[in-house]
């Protein structure tokens, strides 16, 4: 297998260059500066020994190993634990680790020196050494590039004057998106899914920083202010109790469903670590959580709102209130988990449902509202809730006779039909998109330039590779000038593995 090292100035676009072979392939992808969730206990990790990183022998001493953090900040909020340099080392490790029991996959390291100190980088070159037996090895430095120049099978450099040419060795002027499309060879890896995915989600997002307990003990201390205020209320101020109690569910549920973007993004580069199994699997489970966790505070409320005034307390209302904070942050919760939005606008277009529900609901004006305009309040949960609610309804237009709570229903899973029918569409386009692109690549992939650029970065094993996807080029040629390259020692070092599985295009 190869190891291939890129080099360039600052500002040429080594990374680029590794973001685009990402995009083009199912590689396993560290970033310069890769994200997991502070607030994980190393030790969690499930099937990784961290007794194998240099410096955990410090937490042993401290007895800390069980209990330190990987650290680092989300949505705004800093928490100590490893340093900068200790988790890029654990990153390493994890790939490490991971990868170990297969073989031929693309492994893509992003300056895997960065923030690490001198004496841990033997530690890093002995695993780089110990990967590329059986696996095929693209980073990216500006730190000890005379070691890994001296280690490494390719040298890829880019230049910030022409970014649409790359040399490969001492191949001058090679066309970019030939070179990308020449890199991205080997299999994809396949994660090992266990019952310890399932614990590993519980054990982080159930700590202490995982969020719940903060929204435990700021949801108990705003009801003890509801029950304290609105204690004895009497019948006629059922809609005052009602938008009071609507008010706080929204400021309990929102900083949980605020973090969604940030801890997407998390979650997502975790899985490129390889950290856990699948980022669908995740995405479905903090869903699930993030759901149970509004039915828990709409229970609360209910319960809250009994207390107080013993008006609403039929089945109804509580499968109204219930549908009704589900409306008010079902969109914050598909966009911060299925989108690739970033937070701001996650924030701004999830709160709409919310701004919308005061305009066009009829909640603060009763019959009021421009003609034509104010139909729009059928389309709004919220509506169909002050129909049934004790003094307001009367003063209501246009309310179903019957079937009410269905109703109620069917507006509050509006946002989510329409955002699953624009998924499906987007989704797509998108394959048909790639079905494309990956027709254009197979025939770029059957050129003599690119049959050379394969046989000068992966040497005979390409060969075969060309075999497989029917190459146009004359490989007994090329196995020829390979051969009299090799035997005239020609200063490219390259290492094989013999094996026939067809390339990831």
């Amino acid at each position: 297998m190869t190891l291939t090292v890129c080099v360039g100035a600052s500002g040429s676009g080594k990374t680029t260059f590794l973001n685009d072979v990402h995009k083009s392939h199912k590689c396993t992808y560290i970033r310069q500066y890769h994200n997991l969730r502070p607030y994980i206990k190393v030790s969690k990790i499930p099937d990784f020994d961290p007794t194998a990183l240099p410096y955990w022998q410090i937490y042993v001493n401290e007895n800390k190993a069980s209990s330190v953090i990987v650290g680092g900040t989300i949505a705004g909020q800093f928490m100590p634990g490893l340093s900068g340099g200790q988790r890029k080392l654990l990153l390493f490790e994890l790939i490490f680790q991971r990868t170990a029991s297969q073989e031929n996959l693309l492994i893509v390291l992003d300056e895997p020196f960065a923030g690490v100190t001198d004496d841990f980088v033997p530690f890093i070159v002995g695993r780089l050494n110990e990967m590329r037996k059986k696996h095929n090895i693209l980073l990216v430095t500006n730190d000890h590039v005379d070691t890994l120049k001296q280690m490494a099978d390719n040298t890829v450099t880019v230049s910030a004057i022409d970014r649409s040419k790359v040399r490969i060795n001492d191949m001058e002027g090679v066309d970019r998106e030939l070179a990308l499309l020449a890199m991205v060879i080997g299999d994809d890896y396949k994660q090992q899914r266990s019952d310890g995915d399932l614990q590993f989600f519980v054990d982080v997002e159930f700590s202490k920083n995982g969020g719940i307990p903060f929204i435990a003990g700021f949801g108990v201390f705003a009801w003890s202010l509801f029950l304290l205020m609105f204690w004895n209320s009497q019948p006629g101020s059922e809609a005052l109790v009602l938008v009071a109690a609507g008010i706080i569910s929204f400021f309990i549920a929102n900083p949980y469903f605020l973090q969604l973007c940030d801890w997407r993004i998390f979650m997502i580069e975790e899985a490129e670590a390889l950290l856990h199994s699948s980022k669908e699997m995740n995405r479905f489970l903090k869903m699930c959580l993030a759901i149970a966790l509004l039915i828990i505070i709409t229970t609360f409320q209910f319960i809250c709102q009994n207390f107080v005034i013993d008006t609403l307390n039929s089945t109804y209302f509580y499968f109204a209130i219930l549908f009704d904070n589900i409306s008010l942050m079902v969109a914050i919760l598909c966009l911060g988990l299925y989108t690739d939005l970033p937070d701001q606008a996650v924030q701004i277009i999830g709160s709409m449902p919310f701004l919308f529900m005061i305009f066009f609901s009829t909640t603060f004006s009763p019959g009021a509202g421009v003609k034509g305009v104010k139909n729009l309040r059928y389309l709004f949960s919220r509506y169909y809730l002050w129909c049934e609610v004790p003094g307001v309804n009367q003063t209501m237009e246009g309310c179903p006779e019957e079937n009410n709570l269905v109703y109620l229903i069917m507006a509050a899973l509006l946002v989510p039909i329409i955002f699953v029918a624009y998924m499906v569409v987007r989704r797509t386009f998108r394959k048909l998109h790639h079905e494309k692109a990956a027709i254009s690549r197979r025939e770029s992939m059957k050129s003599m330039a690119f049959a050379q650029l394969q046989v000068e970065l992966f040497g005979e094993k390409a060969l075969k590779k060309l075999q497989h996807i029917g190459s146009e080029a004359d490989l007994q040629k090329l196995a020829l000038s390979f051969d009299m390259g090799s035997s005239a020692g020609d200063g490219t070092v390259h290492s094989f593995h013999d094996d026939d599985d067809e390339e990831s295009v």
